[in-house]
């Protein structure tokens, strides 16, 4: 009984010192708030889409028909960002008149911020209002451009660069 009553006593010693050991005792502790900040940016980016009208033809099809192409403008920013979009002139404008260029000739056209053809789009005319992006997904904007009817002008390929700048 000896044996019995001393590996009991043994096995509680045991039993103590791994519960003390096991569990740490702290005598105070203290909390603080860590501050943790970000800032997000307002960014907006902006790519094209060409606006080529392809074949003028001025002795038939447009001796008496404007010639109309599309582009587009496809804008990116920062969620909730508004943006105005404005176009210039292009490379080759006679004042606020747009023309595309064949070494001397030129091939007036011109664009505009509406499928109409009616709201003409150039730093004299305004700008284009994105309104509030919805998302940073990228949202595209059509392009609308028109080159008049009845220019005598020689054959050739004719081109311009307008500048396309995204005010955020």
């Amino acid at each position: 009984m000896r044996t019995t009553a001393f590996t009991t006593v043994i096995g509680m010693t045991l039993a103590g010192a791994v519960a003390i050991t096991g569990t740490r005792a702290y005598a105070a502790s203290e909390a603080e708030n860590l501050a943790v900040s970000a800032a997000v940016a307002v960014k907006c980016t902006v790519s094209t889409t060409a606006l080529a009208f392809g074949a003028y033809d001025p002795v038939v099809a447009n001796a008496s028909a404007n010639l109309d192409g599309t582009g587009g403008l496809t804008i990116a920013c920062t969620k909730g960002a508004s943006a105005t979009v404005a176009l210039g002139v292009g490379a080759n404008a006679s004042g606020s008149t747009r023309q595309l260029a064949n070494g001397a000739s030129r091939l007036q056209y011109e664009i505009y911020k509406d499928s109409g053809r009616t709201q003409v789009w150039n730093e004299a005319a305004g700008t284009l209002s994105t309104g509030a992006a919805p998302s940073k997904a990228a949202r595209n904007f059509t392009v609308y451009g028109r080159v008049p009817a009845n220019q005598d002008v020689p054959s050739g390929n004719y081109s311009d660069s307008v500048v396309a700048t995204v005010n955020f």
